[in-house]
């Protein structure tokens, strides 16, 4: 099985990346599971977001504490929240910056892979400039990065599930599949 978490804030999409990713997931024929946990938060408030994959049923139900790979829609939870907890040995972590990060950013064996999703929100008009939705830009990074999941599946659960600006979300994700930075 394999295990994801995503760390983002209120507002930004965590909650739908998740799912859109079991969604791309099941496409490819796998068992998934996509579940947020979030008490009373609110718009900007830390949020985790959470997808297993398997090829069989999935029977777990509870949080995922032992990741595989780590999902970041915001740097600056890196500096408040311990996003690396549990986060298994060369697991991949994903980040949503515009700085240059280097192999020390993360101690431990991690692989680490960034994407401007910002930038890229913002070019196709997702969300506004001082508050970009940047989920489906990631994905096409996660993608990219991770080998896990097929860009075209994640094109395809995009243009299915997301309600307003299927093909601007769609052209975001395949940006950010382009343009992600393998740091380590």
């Amino acid at each position: 099985m394999i295990e994801i978490r995503t760390h983002g804030r209120g507002g930004q999409g965590a909650v739908i990346a998740s799912e859109i990713l079991a969604d791309a997931f099941f496409r490819e024929d796998k068992y998934v599971q996509a579940f947020p946990a979030f008490g009373v938060e609110r718009r900007g408030a830390p949020v985790v977001a959470f997808t297993r994959v398997s090829d069989g049923e999935i029977r777990e139900r509870c949080e995922i504490y032992e990741p595989d790979h780590l999902i970041v829609l915001d740097p600056v939870l890196i500096e408040t929240v311990n996003i690396t907890a549990g986060l298994k040995d060369n697991g991949w972590i994903v980040v949503n910056t515009n700085r240059p990060m280097d192999e020390n950013s993360f101690p431990g064996s991690y692989r680490l892979a960034t994407v401007d999703a910002n930038a890229i929100a913002v070019k196709y008009g997702l969300g506004s400039r001082a508050t970009p939705i940047v989920n489906t830009a990631i994905l096409g990074a996660f993608s990219a990065a991770t080998g896990l999941v097929g860009i075209e599946a994640v094109l395809e659960a995009i243009k299915e599930f997301v309600p307003l600006k299927k093909e601007e979300n769609a052209k975001a994700a395949e940006a950010a599949y382009k343009s992600v930075t393998i740091v380590k």
